[in-house]
């Protein structure tokens, strides 16, 4: 199963930032000897690709360097060009992932799942929305009509709501914690907010309802967003879902899309426990999980005609 990285593309933060930029080169580490696994690094995506999501302004403030200094402390990281080029990188990731996808049934980027960046401003550590710009991206080049945003990470992808606001030709899922960031939600087409402590069958619930409607929906392929920060342990998420749970949320993922012959393109999005070590046990489940599938597709030999 091919699975894209940038962690070598580091965005320099100050000492102290709370966001765990560790834990992508760390979770390349972990996943580079396996056999089952092809890494590779993804192209940049290009004024092109971003330029069918966002705005125009926005993306030439944000390679300039020129966004003032309210719509920088929105996103929540210095500016510099090396941000550019790793938001470039990540969102490259989930274009060739997504491509990958359709082809080969899995796919998964060791790093996206910024769900928070809008059409014309990034924030909450977002700048570019990567599984919105491959959807489009996909559209365009006519690989697929219609598409699913599956999106399990703990906060709700308001940016993603936004941009697919009144598309017919996209659903958004979202299942969040209700009183968690953002606090003022967008419309998804459906949002299923939880209390906090949920706990495992609450969660798990809430995953079997959502996947059932966007499954519904007649996707070509789902991008599931995999955020890990609904981990009991996390420090931000609050859900108290068992390391067991969210094993059960990613089986349940791939059994219903597999089960409906779609093509899932995984991003990774957040996880905040105070051990990195934490986060990347939860990252390398999803996407080991993710090449078992992978690895028990039907081979091409015996799914097609003789001639």
């Amino acid at each position: 199963m091919k699975a894209f990285y940038c962690d070598h593309f580091v965005l320099p933060l100050p000492d102290g930032h709370r966001f765990p930029m560790g834990k992508y080169a760390a979770l390349r580490n972990r996943l580079s000897d396996r056999s089952d696994l092809r890494l590779q690094v993804p192209p940049a995506a290009t004024d092109e690709q971003l330029g069918r999501v966002h705005m125009q302004g926005y993306l030439r403030a944000m390679v300039s360097g020129s966004l003032d200094r309210s719509a920088v402390r929105r996103i929540g990281f210095p500016w510099s060009p090396r941000l550019v080029e790793r938001s470039r990188r990540s969102t490259g990731g989930t274009i060739e992932a997504g491509r990958s996808a359709i082809a080969d049934g899995h796919a998964v980027n060791l790093a996206g799942g910024t769900h928070h960046a809008y059409a014309d401003h990034g924030e909450g550590f977002c700048v570019f929305n990567d599984v919105a710009v491959a959807i489009r991206d996909l559209q365009a080049n006519g690989a697929v009509r219609r598409a699913a945003v599956v999106d399990l990470d703990v906060h709700q992808g308001n940016g993603t709501a936004a941009i697919f606001a009144g598309d017919d030709t996209v659903f958004t899922l979202s299942v969040h914690g209700a009183s968690n960031y953002p606090f003022q939600k967008e419309s998804s087409d459906l949002d299923i907010g939880l209390p906090d402590g949920a706990g495992d069958d609450l969660f798990l619930d809430a995953v079997d309802r959502g996947l059932r409607a966007a499954l519904a929906s007649g996707p070509e392929v789902v991008f599931f967003v995999a955020g890990v920060d609904a981990f009991e342990g996390d420090a931000l998420g609050r859900l108290s879902v068992s390391r067991d749970g969210m094993a059960a949320r990613d089986r349940l993922v791939y059994d219903r899309c597999d089960a409906a012959g779609v093509p899932v393109t995984t991003v990774m999005a957040g996880g905040y426990a105070p051990d990195v070590d934490t986060i990347v046990d939860l990252h390398e489940a999803t996407v080991l999980e993710a090449a078992r599938r992978f690895a028990r597709r039907p081979s091409p030999s015996l799914t097609s005609e003789a001639p």
